[in-house]
């Protein structure tokens, strides 16, 4: 017995040395976690912002961005379904934790690692609170666990009203909107007492992304996420079937927007980005000065031309007896070299719509989507006086009755053409033989690769733009043509400083190949001839080197023209939100190419002539459009066209 005691008082000893130490790195590391954490009393402190300035690119004042004088609420006056709302959508057992609730965390951790990724969250209203008001968004281990002990100080100082009061009053929504009071006046024009159901559902569910839920932004998302809302308010009790159904029937309706000093949906766009960028606090408080790649010279040359094309659109719909007060048009201009938005027009009323159809509206191309199938052909080492087939065609679908026959805009057939001239006259059974050739898929690869990230399939309608895209990616498509090849990403902010003078960010455009030189400069050179010979004749008008493309839709439901001089891509979509015609006859040569020749010829005017590249490896070669037999220079009916070197007609 002797001997086991001094062993027994030994292993105590280890086991007390080994608790001690871990006590020690315990408490060091919770030390060296919490020493810094703000004092809960420092909520109450307030904290001056300064204004954030949006400048053009020619130093315009743009827009002003600051917080909205927040109002806060007490808990009795903020609306029963905006609590339960949150409640139900943000932390349903609220009531029942002391500021962390283990069993969410549990949860989203095994659902995170059975994804694979991050899909859940688990930070209750008092956490979020901690985080929105002492913390930074970054996701790390050592904020979440400062989190906790701030969310327990938290629980420890006020009650459960509070909190949720100070959290109700404290969130950020998007737009400049902090606190439930500014984001009632902002996107509904009501006091908050007064916002109804469905207007608090659509409210509460914007906290964990107030950009993408945002109703100004993406009015489609933020009724679907109001929808899972409402969902959740039902499964737990907060309202009966009967006001849930009344509720999901609701018609948003929102406060027309204060429209900015200039571009409005150009600012929108761009705040979008930089609160992404930049997080919503330093955009709205920081006093940076941003300056855009917008020119408010073209800017205004796009408004106006815009105004004076649908104007004369809606002309013509009368006479056809149509509803004239329903077209809609954007327009979206880049520099080709710096993909900097130089104007951009999403509609044609900001202040009754602001939804922005030049960079969120998916639209079906039309024939504005051939020059990326033709594209393909020619990086291919196809040459454009290859001969094709315009001829009635029928392909098998899955059984007889799926069956597809293509036809042309024109209703009859040329026989054998050149791709030249079938692009020219755009010819759409010339373009899915060509498709057909290259593989669909390929296609969709091609088009991936010059920036279209709209989901397109490979199907062979593709080659007659039945897919949508947004006329944003279709524009940086065609300015790829235009700068030899090269594809650069869109962007809209050329600098942004802070209040101190100091650069945070500044533009660095990267260009990257995408196809080569030599198929750039033959495609540019066909597409000259859509405006030389073809169906964008109109734009000789300008009496400048430019090229483009025409698109129509089925019912003539969408009318575009995509354009490009060697300096600036322009795109020009005209149409209906609710799809419906435009009148007979409105092609993109009719409703569309007008404004667009407009617009560049605002762009033109006091520039200096300018021609686009031939580069070394490309050949001109004087050819007839018709057969693409080469020819004599004093030919009356010639073309000059371009060849890669090696594949021109001898």
């Amino acid at each position: 017995m002797s001997k086991v005691k001094p062993k027994i008082k030994y292993s105590i000893v280890v086991l007390l040395f080994i608790c001690g130490i871990l006590i020690g790195i315990i408490g060091g590391t919770l030390f060296a976690v919490t020493h810094d954490l703000p004092q809960i009393r420092d909520l109450e402190n307030f904290q001056p912002s300064s204004v954030t300035k949006i400048y053009s690119a020619d130093n315009v004042l743009l827009a002003e961005l600051f917080i909205e004088k927040r109002e806060p609420v007490p808990f009795a006056r903020i609306p029963l379904y905006l609590k339960q709302a949150t409640i139900a959508t943000e932390d349903r057992a609220f009531y029942e934790h002391s500021g962390v609730y283990l069993k969410s965390i549990f949860r989203a951790v095994l659902k995170n690692i059975w994804a694979g990724k991050y899909v859940e969250g688990a930070s209750t209203i008092t956490q979020q609170l901690a985080k929105t008001l002492f913390l930074t968004p970054q996701k790390t281990v050592v904020r979440k666990i400062k989190e906790a002990f701030l969310s327990f100080q938290l629980e420890r100082r006020y009650t459960k009203d509070e909190i949720l009061e100070l959290y109700l009053n404290q969130i950020y929504f998007g737009s400049g909107a902090y606190g439930v009071a500014s984001a009632a006046r902002i996107f509904f024009g009501k006091n908050l007492m007064d916002l109804n159901l469905a207007e608090c559902a659509l409210i509460a569910g914007m906290g964990p992304a107030p950009t993408q839920f945002s109703p100004l932004i993406n009015p489609g998302l933020a009724i679907k996420r109001r929808g899972i809302v409402l969902v959740q308010m039902k499964s737990i009790g907060f309202i009966t079937d009967e006001m849930f159904e009344q509720a999901m029937k609701e018609p948003l309706v929102l406060d027309k927007p204060e429209k900015s000093l200039v571009a409005p949906y150009f600012v929108e766009y761009t705040k979008a980005i930089l609160e992404d960028t930049f997080g919503p606090s330093q955009l709205y408080k920081g006093g940076l000065s941003i300056v855009t790649t917008l020119s408010s010279q073209l800017q205004q040359a796009a408004e106006l031309s815009i105004k004076k094309g649908l104007l004369e659109l809606e002309k013509r719909m009368r006479l056809k007896q149509l509803n004239p007060k329903e077209p809609q048009c954007a327009l979206i201009s880049l520099d080709i070299h710096t993909g900097g938005i130089l104007a951009m027009v999403g509609g044609r009323h900001f202040a009754s719509s602001s939804f922005n159809r030049a960079v969120s509206a998916r639209r079906q191309p039309g024939s504005a989507f051939k020059p990326i199938v033709y594209a393909l052909a020619i990086e291919k080492d196809f040459s454009q006086n290859k001969i094709i087939l315009d001829a009635p065609v029928v392909y098998k679908g899955a059984t007889p009755k799926e069956e597809w026959q293509p036809e042309n805009f024109s209703n009859h057939f040329e026989g054998e053409m050149t791709l030249r001239q079938a692009l020219v006259l755009s010819k759409n059974i010339p373009a899915v033989r060509l498709l057909e050739m290259l593989g669909p898929a390929s296609a969709v690869q091609f088009g991936k690769a010059l920036g279209i990230t709209t989901p397109l399939l490979p199907n062979l309608s593709l080659a007659l733009g039945s897919f949508e895209v947004t006329l944003i990616e279709l524009t940086s498509a065609y300015a790829i043509f235009a700068n030899k090849g090269k594809k650069v990403e869109v962007n809209s902010v050329v600098e942004v400083v802070d209040s101190r003078g100091r650069s945070l960010w500044k533009i660095k455009p990267q260009q990257k190949a995408v196809m080569s030189e030599a198929s750039a400069a033959i495609v540019t050179d066909m597409l000259q001839g859509v405006i030389n010979e073809g169906t964008g004749s109109k734009a000789l008008v300008l009496n400048r080197p430019v090229a483009g493309k025409t698109g129509t839709t089925n019912d003539f439901k969408d009318a575009l023209f995509m354009g490009y001089s060697p300096s600036i891509a322009t795109g020009v979509w005209v149409g209906q939100d609710r799809y419906q015609s435009l009148g007979d006859g409105e092609t993109g040569a009719s409703a569309a190419l007008p404004i667009w020749i407009d617009f560049m010829s605002a762009v033109l005017t006091n520039t200096p002539y300018e021609d686009f590249d031939i580069p070394n490896d490309v050949v001109q070669v004087p050819i007839d459009p018709l057969t693409g037999y080469r020819v004599s220079d004093d030919m009356p009916s010639r073309v000059n066209a371009l060849f890669k070197k090696g594949t021109e007609p001898r």
